[in-house]
């Protein structure tokens, strides 16, 4: 039974700490959980040393003194924790605005963001304007879901207004976005906080792209580009999907590896697996997939399969707090486990039980073999599309997966966020903030380090080709 990774809140018994919120306070509690609960911390200090800790610690105890804002000690609390590493690991503020307003009233949060900026257009004379215009620019009507927007160019700004949105924290007319004459980005997020973005790029006739942001052009209608339409529906996309590329090439996109995904991910594979099997070349993209459960690419690997696939284990950190993820897994039906699986949690949380303050290996093995009983003699050809966003879970699927003699990867190299693994969190005594730290810590290290590294690509896509155009130079390499 592999060790399989999920994400779980606990809130942590709040009478073992000071009710003394102030930011010293905090700073001695996130550094008390840390110290004894995180599976990377003694390897941090193996890898940094001790010294550099205590110097670490050394400098940040006259700026926490001097700290009375909420927000300001947040910042300087995680400054403190990127001594450690980069990723699968976090501390943020439970009473963001974002949480207090999951308390509103509808009427409350449309009161909130009444009076934001806004453009007083005529929609009717400004369709016209656009079908009758002959250059094709930013000015348009976009859609960007769950948003209808119109761009105007006022001055020498292209303001992005709301057409149609949720009613409440947007309304019609209001200034959702700015582009200035040197492309530079201001987007207003949805509690109307600014974002800067460095450049907009127009891509295509049809498609607006910001940073994190994607629009696609509903008015005026031009002549589509499937390349770039396909891309952004990759983008969009929150569920796996399959499509037949050509004659000879398929393509599974997989946005994520989360727990809830599971059942989709093997819907999709099941309904067209007699097509995957029977042309010559696989591409499954999985850019921007941050992660996971194991047991959501379980369907994946026997259609990669040639040879046996070598799979180091994980330790797990054994303390109280960290066993209780154990014991929810096996007293909640509500994660959706299965009785073999229940069964396992049980048998671990015994073992973890029986060896408090070590690191428990639930396996019997440091090494497991993983193999099927078939090897499809088609696909000939797998390429997995990687990107800078592809960690955690994403990574160890890869570790299996490049191991088939018929994978390639392509792209560029990965987040690197997997040695340190299995994120819990838990609230602050007094409820202000919530801390992420991991519960477990890869066997391959320090051999084979994955994180601040990130795993390489076969192809390397960086440099040259625009990211809508990976699909069809990958699509070209596997049919040559």
């Amino acid at each position: 039974m592999k060790n399989y990774l999920f994400i779980i809140s606990i809130v942590l018994p709040q009478f073992l700490f000071s009710q003394n919120c102030d930011c010293v306070s905090n700073f001695k509690w996130v550094k008390e959980i840390f110290e004894e609960n995180d599976a990377g911390f003694s390897y941090a200090l193996e890898v940094n040393g001790v010294s550099a800790y205590e110097d670490h610690n050394s400098l940040f105890v006259n700026r926490l003194q001097k700290v009375k804002d909420q927000s300001e000690c947040l910042v300087i609390l995680n400054e403190w924790l990127s001594f450690f590493r980069s990723g699968h690991l976090r501390l943020r503020l439970l009473n963001q605005e974002s949480d207090l307003e999951s308390n509103l009233s509808d009427t409350s949060i449309i009161d909130r963001y009444k009076d934001s900026p806004s453009l007083d257009i005529n929609l009717n004379e400004f369709e016209n304007y656009l079908r009758d215009k002959e250059k094709i620019d930013y000015e348009g009507i976009w859609i960007s879901e769950p948003y209808k927007l119109g761009v105007k160019k006022i001055n020498h700004t292209f303001i992005g207004f709301v057409i149609e949105a949720d009613g409440q924290y947007w309304k019609k007319g209001q200034i959702k976005f700015e582009i200035n004459s040197d492309n530079s980005t201001v987007y207003y997020m949805r509690d109307h906080s600014e974002v800067k973005f460095e450049a907009a790029e127009l891509w295509g006739l049809d498609h607006i792209i910001f940073g994190f942001v994607n629009l696609r052009r509903a008015v005026p209608t031009s002549k589509n580009n499937p390349e770039i339409d396909r891309y952004f529906k990759s983008l969009s996309s929150n569920k796996p999907y399959f499509e037949v590329i050509d004659e000879n090439t398929t393509y599974l996109r997989i946005p994520s590896f989360g727990n809830s995904e599971k059942t989709k991910i093997d819907s999709v594979i099941q309904s067209n697996m007699e097509i995957i099997t029977n042309k010559q070349n696989l591409i499954i993209d999985i850019r921007n997939n941050g992660g996971g459960s194991d047991r959501s690419y379980e369907k994946i690997l026997p259609i990669l399969y040639t040879n046996p696939i070598r799979k180091v284990g994980m330790e797990f950190l054994s303390t109280e707090l960290n066993n209780q993820r154990m014991s929810d897994f096996t007293n909640n039906p509500e994660h959706g486990f299965n009785e073999e699986e229940i069964q396992y949690f049980k048998e671990s949380l015994d073992k973890l039980s029986n060896n408090i303050g070590e690191f428990v290996n639930l396996d019997s093995t440091e090494v497991e073999i993983e193999t099927f009983n078939t090897v499809y003699n088609y696909p000939e050809n797998i390429g997995i599309i990687i990107n800078e966003y592809c960690g955690s879970t994403s990574e160890q699927f890869l570790l299996a997966a490049r191991q088939s003699k018929k994978v390639k990867l392509f792209g560029s190299t990965t987040a690197g966020v997997l040695d340190i693994s299995n994120m819990n969190f838990v609230n602050s005594p007094c409820n202000e903030y919530q801390l992420g730290y991991c519960l477990s810590k890869s066997m391959r290290i320090p051999e084979m380090v994955i994180d601040g590294k990130g795993i390489q690509p076969d192809y390397y896509l960086g440099k040259g080709l625009k990211k809508y155009q990976w699909l069809e130079q990958v699509t070209k390499i596997l049919n040559d």
